[in-house]
C-alpha cells in the first residue's frame, strides 16, 4: 500500500459554475477517490490550508505527492515549495498533472522555463503508449482516446525525459510529449498531461489506470540511504 497525498488549488471548483458542474466536490476528491478504490492509503490537501496542507509531518508520512494547479500557481509559498523539492530529493515520488507543468515545484525540479504551446477549443487527443514495457503502461491498450481536452503542443521545454512513456496526438495536428519519467536526487517524477478542470477527464479509467501504475512506479523503494561527506575507506589502504 502506498501513501498518497493528493494536492490540489481548490480554486476553479469554488469560483467557476462551469467547473463545479463537472468537478462538484473538486479535482482532487475524484483522483484521490481512485486511487483508494485500487488500494491506496490516500489524503488530500489543498492551497488554502495552513501551510498548503503540506506540513513537514505531511510529508514525512507521504510516499507520492500528486500536484495539481492551475491559476493560482504564484501563490504557493515558496518556503513550501522547497519543502517539496527537498522531499522528492529525499525519495518522495512526484506525480504532476497537466497544468502543474507550470507549477513551482516542478520548474524548480526541472531547471527550465517548462512553457508549451496551448489551445482551448475541446478537441479529441490520442494518447500513444511509446514504451510498453514500461509499469506506468501496465493494463493499457497501444493508444486511447481522450473525446474532449485542451491541446498541449511542443516544443515543450524540458530536460529530455529519462524515459518517455506516453506521447499524445490532437486533432489540430500538433505533438506533445504527455507522459515523462525523471530522477531527481533519490525522488522519482512522473509528468502526465491528460486533465482539464471543465472536462470529466480524471474519471476516464485509462487515465486513472495511469495514475495508479505511476503512482506504484514513483513510491520509494527500499534501498539504502546515501552518505555525502568525507568517507573512510572501505579497504585499507597502504
Amino acid at each position: 500500500m502506498v501513501t498518497v497525498t493528493v494536492w490540489n488549488e481548490f480554486r476553479h471548483e469554488r469560483d467557476s459554475q462551469e467547473v463545479a458542474a463537472v468537478y462538484p466536490d473538486g479535482i482532487h476528491t475524484v483522483v484521490a477517490d481512485a486511487l483508494t478504490d485500487r488500494g491506496h492509503d490516500v489524503n488530500t490537501a489543498t492551497l488554502d490550508e495552513p501551510e498548503h496542507g503540506l506540513s513537514e509531518s505531511v510529508l514525512e508520512e507521504t510516499d507520492v505527492l500528486v500536484w495539481w494547479g492551475h491559476k493560482a500557481h504564484d501563490d504557493v509559498d515558496d518556503a513550501i515549495v522547497e519543502r517539496v523539492v527537498d522531499a522528492v530529493h529525499g525519495g518522495m515520488g512526484l506525480l504532476v498533472l497537466h497544468s502543474g507543468h507550470y507549477s513551482k515545484p516542478f520548474k524548480r525540479l526541472m531547471g527550465t522555463s517548462c512553457s508549451l504551446k496551448w489551445r482551448e477549443v475541446g478537441e479529441k487527443e490520442r494518447v500513444w503508449t511509446v514504451e510498453p514495457g514500461h509499469p506506468i503502461a501496465d493494463g493499457l491498450p497501444e493508444s486511447f482516446e481522450i473525446p474532449r481536452a485542451e491541446m498541449y503542443g511542443e516544443r515543450f521545454d524540458v530536460p529530455a525525459p529519462d524515459e518517455l512513456v506516453f506521447l499524445s496526438w490532437f486533432e489540430g495536428g500538433e505533438v506533445f510529449r504527455s507522459g515523462c519519467c525523471y530522477t531527481r536526487g533519490s525522488g522519482r517524477i512522473f509528468y502526465f498531461r491528460p486533465g482539464h478542470e471543465t472536462y470529466p477527464i480524471y474519471e476516464q479509467p485509462e487515465v486513472q489506470t495511469v495514475i495508479d501504475n505511476a503512482v506504484e512506479w514513483a513510491a520509494p523503494g527500499d534501498g539504502p540511504t546515501p552518505y555525502f561527506g568525507n568517507a573512510d575507506p572501505q579497504e585499507q589502504l597502504d
